[in-house]
């Protein structure tokens, strides 16, 4: 198979002197750590935790099968224990940091709290014991369905301390995906609010938790954090079942004894979206994974003792677990928490948050970079200082050139290196992407693997593709952060990420991709995603980027729908940055056309207002895909605004 890569990106930004001279990993150190094999790089970046008892064996894998009879195993760091909260928590008081601040929080209605490492170790440990007492214990599952609080960061940890599994659940989720996370878990317990705060406005969901848990006698506890108080009255309640955070957890304890556990000892489940089928339940380890996010949060990120971190995903997705809860702290960093969206109670309420608590590195996704490009053209307003800002992150899909400058320019103040990440909920936490303070960055490009990873871009046969060629995305070796299995049904998991390349012993990512002239990788969207026109096979983000690049558009979703003539076309949705112009259309496709070639010119060019996105800010491409097609939309629960699809369904049956 091959991707047609018709881009092509001249521009690059090199690392300042200034912020290389002072870079956790310079360019010799890069070179020194890519001179190590696998294990010699993970065994050195192990060292960076406390261990209670030492590993002996770096690792072991059982490689898939091409007869399918073997589900593929690894283990990493085998024979060693720890425990995750204590090396994220308990060891920086230990080392007499306990007065730093861990996080600082930010409500959407604009209230605030910070929590020191000592204060953060104390309340972890009240929740242990408050966990503990109400009968979980190592091994049991905990579901978390909160928005961003520090009860949500305090409850997870808690959680990690006493042995047992947790698995986050987005606060917007509906019941009837609560249910069955909650029922595939076989949770013993599980921790939510009584109600949200929601664009403004305070929403109750304990009801839809009543809803979830009806008929599960597997569940015995709903622990519940007062968040919204008079706001939301009448909160139902099950007497024996329900109990109160402030009932229970403050009245802890604050003294907690941990257990050590072995490396290989679950830590988190985490589904996948379940924008297509059933969702799967991805279980990740102990120590493989606190490896990979705490080192590459600290050489990617280039980990500073003094700065101020922002990541914005939410704390259910696999972005928050590994760099937001799991990596920075680990690392002993100063954070914030927002709980709000974006344009909560106005447009501008990151800039607010951002200056106000001197943020230092700013991690979020493209979406809401094109999002700002639309709310901003000309950028920042004045009146927000954001100078403290040393570092940006993308992550969650491509970031398009276009919207990178404008992320460099506009936020970073042309002296922000960005680390355009890329990973999965699979892989645990990034593998390519660059370090800052040695790699030269082109715009849109996650530029290299990070050291301790054999990346490549293949064939249908797994050969590698050449420079200038599009092929799959795949790790050709194991790497300690990897998904171990899906939860009960190991099946899947190998039918999901290693037949295709089992000859080969790949692991498959889903995604197209293709190297440039200098080795550097080009992510090219899902595999599923690319469009076959005429025979043809086009990547979607190559496409959005081109319409992105134009000065009318701040955001753009392309698809493919059916055509009876060239068996797909390109249908294109544009998110106008300026009230469209009449002829946008037109010109849009005219301009793809000069851009990239004519094969790529979209068939359907439809101004709306909005896309539809999930909270963490990917794009549901199959929706527009359903709506384009006529067809009903397909599972709408991981949606932000639901509002976004009535309206553009209105956009494209008026054609």
């Amino acid at each position: 198979m091959t991707i047609e890569n018709l881009q092509r990106e001249t521009r690059v930004f090199p690392p300042a002197p200034a912020f290389a001279a002072a870079a956790n990993v310079d360019a010799a150190e890069e070179a020194r750590l890519r001179s190590l094999s696998p294990d010699e790089f993970w065994a050195e970046q192990s060292r960076r935790l406390d261990w209670t008892t030492d590993w002996h064996t770096v690792s072991s894998w059982t490689p898939p099968s091409p007869d399918r009879d073997v589900i593929p195993a690894a283990e990493w760091f085998r024979g060693g224990e720890l425990n995750v909260a204590v090396n994220c928590v308990d060891r920086h008081v230990a080392a007499g940091r306990g007065d730093k601040v861990a996080l600082h929080f930010e409500g959407e209605p604009g209230d605030r709290r910070s929590l020191t490492y000592a204060q953060l170790q104390a309340e972890v440990s009240r929740a242990a014991n408050a966990l503990t007492d109400l009968g979980i214990g190592p091994g049991d599952t905990v579901v978390v369905y909160l928005p961003v609080l520090l009860e949500t960061v305090i409850a997870t940890l808690a959680i990690a301390r006493i042995g047992a599994v947790h698995s986050l659940v987005f606060g917007g989720f509906s019941s009837e995906a609560l249910r069955f996370r909650l029922a595939d878990t076989r949770a013993r317990a599980v921790v939510t609010s009584d109600g949200q705060f929601r664009r403004g406005a305070a929403v109750a969901v304990k009801a839809n938790v009543d809803a979830a848990v009806e008929g599960l006698d597997h569940v015995e506890t709903v622990l519940v954090v007062r968040r919204t108080g008079e706001r939301t009255p009448d909160i139902p309640w099950t007497a024996g079942r329900d109990v109160w955070w402030h009932e229970t957890v403050d009245v802890a304890s604050p003294v907690h004894e941990p257990e050590s556990f072995p490396s290989e000892h679950p830590l988190f489940v985490i589904y996948t979206s379940g924008t297509t089928g059933r969702p799967k339940g991805l279980l990740h380890t102990s120590g493989g994974y606190l490896t990979h996010a705490s080192w590459s949060h600290w050489a990617a990120f280039d980990a500073k003792d003094d700065d101020v971190y922002w990541c914005t995903a939410d704390l259910a997705w696999v972005t928050a677990h590994t760099y937001v809860i799991y990596g920075p702290l680990s690392n002993g960093a100063t954070q914030v928490l927002y709980e709000g969206t974006p344009n909560s109670p106005h447009a501008a309420r990151h800039f607010e948050v951002l200056e106000r608590y001197g943020v230092t590195v700013y991690y979020t996704a493209p979406t809401l970079i094109r999002t700002f490009m639309t709310w901003f053209p000309e950028g920042v307003p004045d009146r927000y200082d954001l100078s403290a800002i040393r570092l940006l992150g993308t992550v969650g899909e491509a970031i398009n050139p276009e919207a990178w400058v404008w992320f460099h320019r506009r936020i970073g103040g042309s002296r922000a290196p960005i680390v355009d990440t890329w990973w999965q909920s699979e892989t645990g936490a990034a593998v390519v992407a660059p370090l800052p303070g040695s790699t030269p960055l082109k715009p849109g490009s996650a530029t290299r693997p990070l050291p301790g990873f054999d990346v490549r871009i293949v064939d249908d046969e797994g050969a590698e593709a050449g420079r200038g060629q599009g092929g799959y995305l795949v790790l050709a070796a194991p790497w300690p952060g990897m998904a171990r299995t899906v939860w009960k049904d190991p099946e899947r998991y190998r039918t999901s990420y290693w037949d295709r390349f089992a000859s080969r012993g790949f692991y498959f990512a889903g995604d197209g991709a293709a190297y440039d002239e200098d080795g550097y990788i080009w992510l090219l969207g899902r595999v599923d995603d690319v469009v076959n026109v005429s025979g043809h096979r086009l990547s979607t983000i190559e496409i959005e980027s081109a319409l992105v690049a134009h000065r009318g558009v701040g955001e753009a979703a392309v698809v493919g729908v059916s055509d009876p003539t060239t068996g797909s076309a390109v249908c294109a949705f544009v998110v106008p940055s300026a009230p469209a112009e009449h002829g946008l259309g037109d010109e849009l496709r005219r301009h793809v056309a000069a851009r990239i070639g004519p094969i790529a010119k979209p068939r359907d060019v439809h101004v709306v207002p909005d896309l539809p996105k999930t909270r963490s800010g990917k794009i549901l491409r199959r929706l527009l895909v359903d709506l384009s097609e006529g067809r009903p939309a397909g599972d709408t629960t991981s949606l932000q605004d639901e509002s976004v699809l009535p309206a553009i369904e209105t956009i494209v049956r008026s054609g």
